[in-house]
Parts: C-alpha cells; structure tokens; sequence
C-alpha cells in the first residue's frame, strides 16, 4: 500500500520502532540509522527484534561530520524521518526540523515522546505508566480498591505513541504530495493516551469519576473473572440482548438480582456472585459452553494460546519466524495477504544504502 514511500528511521526504543515497523508493513521503504560503534539495539545481530522487521539498516555515528553528511543525504531523498529523543536533541546534532527542510521541503518530521514537544515536563524523563497516568487513562485500569494496571506498552508507547504517529505522518504526506510543504509531527504519548479517552469520555453520564461505577468500569458484566484453573474468562455482554443470552447460558435469568443490568449498587454483589460461580470449573469448560454464542464471553489466552486458537489460526494472526512469536501485519488489504520483510543484520545494507545516494561503499560501521 505505501510502495514508493520513503522513511528515515534514527534508532531508538518503544514507539519510534514499532511506528517504523508498521509503516514498514504497508509497504514502506524503511531505513533505520543504527548507532556505529554503540551499544547494538536488543536483538538486532542476536535474537531478532520483531519491530525491526522489513527494514534496511546502516550504522552511523551523528557525531562524525562525515556519517552526518550521510544522514543529511538521505533526509535529502526521503518523505518522512522518525525519530524519539527527547526534545532538542535532534536540534543539537543540527538534525532539527529546520535543517531537514531546508534539506527536503517536503519532509514530515515525524517525533514521537513520551510529554511532547513543549510543556513543563517536556525535557523529563518517563515510561509508559507515567504518561498514561498523568493523561488519565490510566485512571480506570483495575477494580475498584486496586492500583491500576493498564496493559503493558500497548496503551501509550503503541497505541498512544507509535499509531498516532504513523497517522500524523501518512496525513503529512498526503499533503505533502499535493502541495509540496512538509511538516513536524508531534506526536505525545499523553495526547494520544487522552485522545483515546474520547469514546470513554462520550459515555457522559455514564461516565463516573467514582471508580467501579461506570458504565465500562465496574459492572459485574464487564469483568474478568478466574476460573478453577488460575486461568481466567473475560465477559462484556453490554447490550441487553447479549446480557440476556449470557444469562440464559449461566441458568441465571429467571435470578430477580441479576435482572437489573444497569444499577450500580448491585454491580460489586453480582460480580462476587459470578466470580464464584467462574471458580468451581477449569477456563476450558467455560469457553466451551459459551463458544458459538452472542454472549460477549470470550477466554483470556496468553500469546503461544492465542497463536493456537482455532479462530485466530484460521486468520493466521501469529506466525514464527527464526523461532520468534510474531504478529502479522494489520490491517489487512483486500486484495493480497499479510507480508513483511525480515529482521535485518546490524549495518547490512550499508552498500545499498550509500549507493541510493551516489556514495561510495566504506567499512562496514557496526
């Protein structure tokens, strides 16, 4: 889909990578600048890194005028640049949006961190948890009494960073090809982590500050719940006619206490109710008896599990690669079938790479 796309990568962690990988996927032509002489990036030359995938790599030093040149000539020849430092630093290693555009006019310069660009805690320090917290998405990740614990990177570095990065950059260059300006792209972790928020937010008076007591957050029929087994079973039967069969399968619709979906006060009984319920049989049973129904249930799988679900094996969401669990690229185009590239070696297309610029080839800089 993006054959013909340019992207200069400068090396880094967390959603910078996994924005490159994506664009990667779709078809971009995606060459990551790797440190020369630095600590190699995990799994790049040993355990391959999946968000490395499909793109070409050389390894250059940004402190070397001459490795500097190289980097400003391929700015020269690409649609987009990523890069994740913390701000000013691009601008100190003369790599700032004002020298790539004065390089490519058309660029988009993509960045994506943690704070953004400007604000008091621009030039701080942070991870995943902290921007979601400040962003209050992470205001509603648990029950209600516990600490919350949002998922692992998906909601902030992935899905709150490296998306909405890939979005502000693909919108970039559409406009870039119709009217041959560039632009920067801040992309924030706490933006897109707030920006999500949205959909929750539209609940309006479903929405309750009061943790446990939202529409999403709290309802005994939008839990997680663990089976004899230790494994668990997840339920979100929302709309009363899911909610109905749910209880229809469980025995439980002629209860009087579970015929009032949408109170509250009742939310924390139920919910001890079923979760006593879930707890006298083993995950496998419960997925069975609610498989094939409109009940909203579904098991709650570890990756190697998931890999081997029926559905997601007929859809071959997972696959390995050099012993690697991965999944395939998303979204899927019609037609044609999900392909990525390989994990490259740690400087391998350096000849490519210096010839697409009219240089000569030089020791490799790993």
């Amino acid at each position: 889909m993006l054959e013909g796309v340019k992207i200069l990568e400068i090396e880094g962690i967390g959603p910078g990578p996994f924005a490159g990988m994506t664009l990667a996927d779709l078809g971009a032509e995606v060459i990551v600048v790797h440190r020369r002489n630095g600590k190699a990036t995990p799994g790049i030359g040993t355990r391959p890194l999946v968000v490395e995938r499909g793109k070409k790599s050389i390894a250059l030093d940004l402190k070397d005028p001459a490795d500097l040149d190289v980097v400003k000539a391929l700015i020269a020849r690409s649609d987009a640049l990523i890069e994740g430092f913390r701000p000013g630093v691009m601008e100190r290693l003369g790599l700032g949006p004002d020298v790539a555009h004065a390089l490519r006019p058309s660029l988009v310069y993509g960045r994506v961190t943690g704070w953004g660009q400007q604000g008091p805690r621009a030039r701080q320090a942070g991870h995943d948890l902290n921007y979601l917290s400040l962003s209050g998405a992470a205001y509603f990740a648990s029950p209600p009494g516990q600490p919350p614990v949002p998922p692992p990177t998906m909601v902030g570095d992935v899905a709150g960073g490296a998306l909405y990065l890939v979005v502000g950059i693909l919108s970039g260059v559409l406009k870039a090809r119709a009217t041959g300006q560039g632009c920067v792209v801040d992309a924030a972790i706490v933006d897109g982590a707030a920006h999500m928020m949205n959909l929750l937010m539209s609940l309006g008076s479903g929405l309750s500050v009061a943790r446990g007591r939202s529409l999403l957050d709290g309802p005994h029929w939008s839990a997680c719940y663990e089976c004899a087994d230790g494994r668990f079973i997840s339920v979100q039967c929302l709309e009363p006619q899911f909610y109905a069969e749910f209880l229809r399968i469980l025995g439980l619709s002629e209860d009087p206490d579970f015929r009032h979906q949408m109170e509250p006060s009742q939310w924390p009984v139920l919910g001890s109710r079923l979760a006593g319920l879930f707890s006298r049989y083993p995950r496998a049973h419960w997925a069975a008896l609610f498989d094939g129904s409109d009940a909203c249930v579904a098991p709650v799988l570890d990756p190697l599990e998931a890999a081997a679900d029926p559905h997601m094996a007929s859809r071959g969401s997972w696959t390995h690669v050099d012993s690697t669990l991965q999944a395939v690229p998303a979204p899927r185009f019609a037609p044609g079938a999900p392909a990525f590239g390989p994990v490259p070696r740690r400087d391998e297309h350096r000849a490519e790479i210096l010839a697409s610029i009219g240089r000569a080839d030089a020791a490799p800089g790993v």
